[in-house]
């Protein structure tokens, strides 16, 4: 269903039109006049522009008459709203979150696309609210290669088998070929879940493990309503509750950006240093995190994580004495 534009101005409410028409394959003058909220002899103005423009409009007068482009007319969407083009120019630079820097040359030249469709007034706002956000992506993302994401997107679309080299911690490099369901992003990594000829069983795999990938002759049929999701959540480890950290560190939170994850983790000034407080279900790689920060640090929660440390005292002193530490 349409909705207001909330564009007063009669140039954009002659694009609104425009884009209308693209929309559907014809349009009432009623409902024009319904969704700009103006008279049918305003809508036919505007439709006169058009024309004007070059616009092949065709039209029935009289009651229930409408408009339709003419077949196969189909103009590219040049014309956004602010909304729109902050959208897209947010989504091109937020594409290395998703473990996608490979993509930056492109995402800039589409950037670049974009930026020279739009009016002066919109792109200033844009450049305005872009400058305004700043996108720092987590030590935990994976990055993937764009050819070989964009290969497999397009083997699910087309339900063609692949096949691809794997190597997981587990084994050595082997030849897979898979036929897969669906590509999804998770935790910041990608998956491709599907089913596996080798096992004849569904499986998961990392992108990022892959290489080689081929796109095969053979085709499939997908099972209907599949959830990708929900199957892979199902193959990962059941996590422990999380611990609730809390730790006061002698250094400036500007000196800490950068070195800190931002998963599920807040830094803020206290008391002349920073006040670290996170969410870890393992304590002892947090603890060694902290060691490796080169600073003074003081634990206030959880009282877990002390006994971490105790623990790690104990394995240090028997490192100093010389005697063999047991993992």
């Amino acid at each position: 269903m349409w909705q207001h534009t909330g564009m007063y101005d009669p140039s954009m409410r002659v694009l609104t039109v425009l884009e209308l028409l693209q929309a559907r394959e014809s349009v009432t003058g009623a409902e024009l006049a319904r969704v700009l909220e103006v008279s049918p002899r305003t809508v036919q103005r505007y439709v006169a522009r058009l024309q004007d423009l070059g616009i092949p409009v065709e039209g029935r007068r009289g009651v229930g008459g409408a408009y339709r482009l003419k077949p196969g007319f189909r103009l590219p969407p040049l014309m956004f709203t602010g909304e729109e083009a902050l959208s897209l120019a947010l989504g091109l630079r937020a594409l290395h979150l998703l473990g996608l820097g490979a993509l930056a040359p492109a995402a800039h030249a589409a950037g670049a696309k974009l930026a020279r469709t739009l009016p002066d007034a919109v792109r200033e706002t844009v450049e305005a609210l872009e400058g305004a956000v700043q996108l720092d992506a987590s030590p935990g993302v994976v990055s993937v290669g764009a050819a070989l994401l964009s290969g497999l997107l397009g083997a699910v679309h087309a339900a063609r088998t692949v096949e691809f080299t794997y190597t997981s911690p587990q084994a050595s490099a082997m030849t897979r070929r898979v036929d897969v369901y669906r590509a999804l992003h998770l935790d910041g990594r990608w998956y491709a879940v599907g089913r596996c000829h080798l096992r004849e069983a569904l499986r998961c795999f990392r992108l990022d493990r892959m290489a080689e990938l081929r796109v095969l002759d053979a085709s499939f049929a997908a099972p209907p309503d599949f959830d990708a999701l929900a199957y892979l959540r199902s193959t990962l480890p059941t996590a422990a509750p999380a611990a609730q950290i809390s730790v006061w560190l002698d250094a400036a939170p500007e000196d800490l950006r950068g070195r800190v994850s931002v998963w599920f983790t807040e830094i803020s000034a206290e008391a002349g240093g920073t006040r670290l407080r996170a969410e870890r279900e393992t304590l002892p790689g947090f603890a060694a995190f902290l060691l490796g920060l080169d600073c003074e640090f003081r634990v206030d929660g959880p009282p877990e994580l002390l006994a971490v440390f105790g623990r790690l005292g104990a394995r240090c002193a028997a490192v100093g004495r010389g005697a063999p530490v047991r993992a």
